[in-house]
C-alpha cells in the first residue's frame, strides 16, 4: 500500500479541509478529492434531527451521515483515506534571476513543461512550488489562472517563457509582474480588477477529472460570473458550511414507537376519540398504548393519515425547549447515554449578579453531531441564531451526487445559563440600550451595503449574550482544566428563554473530565470574572470608543471589542467572531450606560 502523501484529523476534514478546500501536503499542493473518493469503512452515525433538517435544506431524500474514513495501521489492508488531486497546475521555480535593481524573478511554468517534476535549465534541474494564485467564482469553482492569456490577451499566441518578478518584500500585489519573454507584461494588481480574468467556466477539480467543464456558470440572478483572483493560502480560499445539532432525549419518539406497533392493523382506521377508545379494549393495542395520552396518540393519528411530516422546530429552539423544561433531571444517567443533565438548585437569597439568572442546568453527558452540507469562496455562510442554513445560499457540492455527508461526533459535558425574560426585557426598554443598537445598527448596514448581504440585524438580547459567553469562555478557561480553544458556544434566544450553553467535547474519547460541571457550582464566582475582564480593555480607550460604522477600521459588526477582550479562537464561536459589544454586558471606560450588569 502506498504512503499517504499527509495526514488529517478527522475533525479537521470537516472544519475547512473538506472537498474543494486547498491543502499543502509535504511535497505538493492539492486539492480534497470529492465523496466519491473517500475510500474505507466508514462508521454512520445516527442523528434524525440532523439528517431531517439537511434533508429539508438539500432537498435529498434519504440522506446519510458517514465518518471520514479512518487510517488503517494494516500494511496488508486494502488501501483507505481520501484522493487528493494536484492543484494547481502552475508552479514557480526556484531558480532566481535579477533583470533590474531590487526585482527577483523567477520562471513561472506549467507541470506539463516539467522535466522529471522539476524545471530544467542549462542542463540543470531546479525545485519547484505552487503558484501562490489561482482564480475561482463565488459559487465555489476554481481553476488556475491562463497566465499567457492573462499577459497577452486572448488572441496572442505567444508560447515564450513567463516569469514572475517581484520588487521589494511586502508581497503587495501592485509589486508582483507576470513577464514573458517577448517583452510584454502585467501587473498582478490588475487581476483585481472586475471581469478582468473573464467568465467562470465552472470548473470543479475536486469532482475530478471525468467532470468536464465549458459552461458559463451564472449567479442566483441568471447573470454570468465572473472569476476573482484568490489567494490559494488566504483565509477566504474556503469556509466549510456545516451543520450540528446536541443530541437530545425525543418525547415524541416513544409515542411514535406505540403508534407503529399497532398502526396498520388498528389504528389506521381511527377517525375520533370514540373509535380510538374502542380500539384500546383490544388487548394488543391497549399493551402498546401503555402511558400514552389518548389526545396524544389521537394527534399523530391524524397526522399520518394527513401525510403532513412532523413539524420540524428550528434547531436550537428545539434545545432550548428541553434545557428550559421544570424537570430536575433530563435523559438518563447511563454510561452510554447521549444525554443527561441535572437543574442547580438556586438559593433563595441571590446577589444582584444571580437575580438575574433563572435556571442553572448541569450537563453530565451531551453528544453533539456536526455535518458538512457544502462550502463557500470568499464569504462565509453562517446559520443564523436559530441555527438555520439558508436555503439560498450559493454553496458548492461536495460529491457529483450526493448521497450521504461527512459528519463528526464529539461527546462531553457542558453548562447551562438561562436569564430571566423580566431582567432582560427591562434592559431592552432602556434608553441607553436602544441608542447602542441604533449605533450597532448603523455598522451593520454598512456592512450589509458592501457585502451585498441580505441577513438581517440579529436581535439585541443576541448581540449581549453572546458577547457575555466569550467572556464567560475566557474566564472559565483559566479554571475549567479545558483551554479557551477546545470550550465551544451555543446562544440561545427565543419564546422559550433566553441563555448561554458552554460546552466542550471530543470526537475520539468518550467522557469528561467534569470541569464544565464544576464552573455551574460556582457560577457566580466565574460571573464576576467575565464582568471583570470586560469593564478593560489592554486596547483600551481606543476599543470601547470605537464607532461601528468607521469606514477606517471596516469593523462593522463589531462595538466595544477587538483581540484584547472579546475576540476568541473561531473554533469555539458560533459567529465567527462577529455581533460583539462588551458594553452591553458591563460599564466600559467609554460608559455608554448600556449594561446588562450593573456592578
Amino acid at each position: 500500500m502506498p504512503r499517504p502523501h499527509g495526514q488529517l484529523r478527522q475533525s479537521a476534514v470537516l472544519r475547512g479541509s473538506g472537498p474543494g478546500a486547498m491543502v499543502d501536503m509535504p511535497n505538493h499542493a492539492v486539492i480534497i478529492g470529492g465523496l466519491e473518493f473517500w475510500k474505507g469503512e466508514m462508521k454512520q452515525l445516527f442523528e434524525p434531527r440532523l439528517t431531517a433538517k439537511i434533508t429539508q435544506l438539500l432537498k435529498i431524500p434519504d440522506v446519510k451521515l458517514f465518518t471520514p474514513p479512518p487510517a488503517s495501521n494494516d500494511p496488508a489492508a486494502p488501501a483507505t483515506g481520501i484522493d487528493v488531486f494536484r492543484f494547481p497546475e502552475w508552479f514557480t521555480a526556484q531558480y532566481e534571476d535579477r533583470p533590474a535593481e531590487g526585482v527577483r524573478s523567477r520562471p513561472l511554468i506549467h507541470q506539463k513543461a516539467l522535466v522529471g517534476g522539476r524545471y530544467q535549465r542549462d542542463r540543470k534541474k531546479y525545485g519547484i512550488v505552487p503558484v501562490r494564485f489561482v482564480q475561482a467564482c463565488r459559487n465555489g469553482h476554481i481553476s488556475d489562472v491562463d497566465w499567457r492569456v492573462f499577459v497577452h490577451g486572448p488572441d496572442d499566441q505567444c508560447h515564450r517563457p513567463l516569469w514572475l518578478d517581484e520588487r521589494g518584500t511586502s508581497g503587495d500585489l501592485a509589486d508582483v509582474t507576470v513577464r514573458c519573454e517577448c517583452g510584454k507584461e502585467r501587473s498582478l494588481a490588475q487581476a483585481t480588477r472586475p471581469f478582468t480574468l473573464g467568465a467562470c467556466l465552472g470548473q470543479r477539480p475536486w469532482l475530478g477529472p471525468s467532470v468536464v467543464a465549458g459552461e458559463k456558470c451564472s449567479g442566483i440572478d441568471g447573470k454570468v460570473e465572473y472569476n476573482h483572483l484568490l489567494i490559494r493560502s488566504a483565509t477566504n480560499a474556503y469556509f466549510a458550511e456545516t451543520m450540528s445539532v446536541i443530541s437530545l432525549p425525543d418525547a415524541g419518539a416513544a409515542l411514535r414507537a406505540a403508534v407503529d406497533q399497532v398502526w396498520e392493523d388498528f389504528l389506521q382506521y381511527v377517525e375520533s376519540t370514540d373509535d380510538l377508545v374502542r380500539e384500546k379494549k383490544k388487548a394488543k393495542v391497549a399493551a402498546a398504548l401503555t402511558g400514552q395520552n389518548d389526545t396524544d396518540v389521537l394527534a399523530e393519528i391524524q397526522r399520518r393519515k394527513s401525510g403532513v411530516p412532523p413539524v420540524l422546530k428550528p434547531i436550537k429552539q428545539d434545545e432550548l425547549d428541553v434545557l428550559m423544561k421544570s424537570a430536575e433531571s433530563l435523559g438518563e444517567d447511563v454510561p452510554e447515554g447521549e444525554f443527561y443533565a441535572r437543574a442547580l438548585p438556586l438559593p433563595a437569597k441571590r446577589s444582584a449578579i444571580l437575580e438575574k439568572i433563572e435556571r442553572v442546568v448541569l450537563v453530565h453527558r451531551l453528544r453533539e453531531v456536526i455535518a458538512q452540507v457544502g462550502f463557500t469562496r470568499f464569504q462565509a455562510a453562517i446559520p443564523d441564531i436559530d441555527g438555520e442554513l439558508d436555503i439560498d445560499v450559493r454553496r458548492a457540492p461536495l460529491a457529483r451526487e450526493t448521497s450521504w455527508l461527512p459528519a463528526v461526533e464529539n461527546r462531553g459535558e457542558g453548562v447551562f445559563v438561562a436569564f430571566r425574560q423580566n431582567a432582560i426585557g427591562e434592559w431592552l426598554q432602556r434608553p441607553e440600550v436602544q441608542q447602542r443598537a441604533q449605533a450597532l445598527k448603523l455598522g451593520f448596514d454598512r456592512w450589509k451595503q458592501q457585502q451585498n448581504s441580505d441577513l438581517d440585524f440579529p436581535d439585541m438580547r443576541y448581540i449581549m449574550l453572546h458577547s457575555l459567553s466569550h467572556l464567560l469562555i475566557t474566564a472559565v478557561s483559566l479554571e475549567a482544566g479545558y483551554s479557551a480553544s477546545s470550550i465551544r458556544e451555543r446562544v440561545y434566544v427565543g419564546p422559550a428563554g433566553c441563555g448561554i450553553l458552554l460546552h466542550t467535547g471530543s470526537s475520539d474519547a468518550e467522557g469528561t473530565l467534569g470541569g464544565l460541571v464544576q464552573i455551574g457550582r460556582r457560577l457566580e464566582h466565574h460571573l464576576n470574572q467575565a464582568l471583570a475582564l470586560g469593564q478593560l480593555c489592554s486596547n483600551d480607550p481606543v476599543c470601547a470608543q470605537h464607532s461601528p460604522d468607521s469606514v477606517h477600521e471596516e469593523r462593522f459588526l463589531l462595538g466595544a471589542a477587538c483581540h484584547g477582550c472579546l475576540l476568541i479562537a473561531e473554533t469555539s464561536c458560533e459567529r465567527r467572531n462577529e455581533f460583539l459589544d462588551r458594553a452591553l454586558v458591563v460599564s466600559t471606560v467609554d460608559a455608554h450606560g448600556a449594561e446588562f450588569f450593573r456592578i
